[in-house]
């Protein structure tokens, strides 16, 4: 068995404001990832698309609190961060090596003090109790395994509960006409808006001076507590 240590690539994103041309705001951030296929160890395409809108919504968020869940090498979460929002960068208690993908890819980017801690869906554990008051909680493909659904959105709808004002932004990948999470959205008063990519502009093969998202078919979702439907009787 090789002890080697996996090798470890830099790839670069550009971020541009495409609707201020005399005063065009750019944001470069620098994602180190592990040269192979490992789940959360490199940038998919959901999270240049996902990052890609927080981009384009940067305004709104200066300090605000934002937690990303599933944040593997975190481009998302890294963005927001420098956008000026307040982050915390989760991922699997029981997946040490994306924790640790979340803390480089802190240091490439010269972002101190934010927490990176364990959560893992389904489970109500004490780091997810003791989370601050959040605004914005980020997860891009997030919806990759159909028997990881439910107990992502048992624990969004944890979050949402306690922060009932709070959003969910969400990109997946369609790679199944058959995968839906509609009857779950409903089954916990949950309830969702689909984006349009060209509302920020996303609508394009190549985003942030990358080769992503490609041809994949992404779609962009904000979740948030149907509080019409947490009133009705049951």
């Amino acid at each position: 068995m090789s002890d080697e240590r996996p090798k470890i690539g830099i790839r670069e994103y550009t971020f541009l404001d495409l609707e201020e041309e005399e005063k065009r705001a750019e944001l470069r951030v620098s994602i180190p990832e592990v040269l192979d296929s490992q789940y959360g160890m490199h940038v998919w395409p959901c999270a240049v698309v996902l990052a890609q809108f927080i981009w384009f919504h940067r305004k709104d968020l200066n300090g605000k609190m934002v937690l990303e869940v599933g944040a593997g090498v975190s481009l998302p979460g890294v963005v927001a961060a420098k956008c000026g929002a307040k982050v915390i960068l989760s991922d699997s208690a029981e997946l040490p090596q994306c924790l640790q993908n979340c803390l480089r890819s802190c240091e490439q980017n010269n972002i101190a003090g934010i927490p990176i801690i364990g959560l893992t869906w389904g489970e109500i554990s004490p780091d997810l109790l003791d989370l601050p008051n959040i605004d914005i909680i980020l997860g891009s493909d997030v919806f990759y395994e159909p028997k990881d659904f439910e107990d992502i959105l048992v624990t969004i709808r944890f979050l949402l509960e306690r922060n009932q004002q709070a959003q969910f932004w969400t990109t997946y990948q369609v790679r199944s006409a058959d995968w839906s999470i509609e009857s779950l959205l409903f089954k916990w008063n949950l309830k969702c808006t689909n984006i349009s990519l060209n509302t920020f502009h996303a609508d394009k093969q190549c985003l942030a001076g990358s080769d992503l998202p490609g041809r994949h078919s992404i779609q962009m979702l904000i979740i948030t507590l149907d509080t019409e439907a947490t009133r009705r009787p049951t």
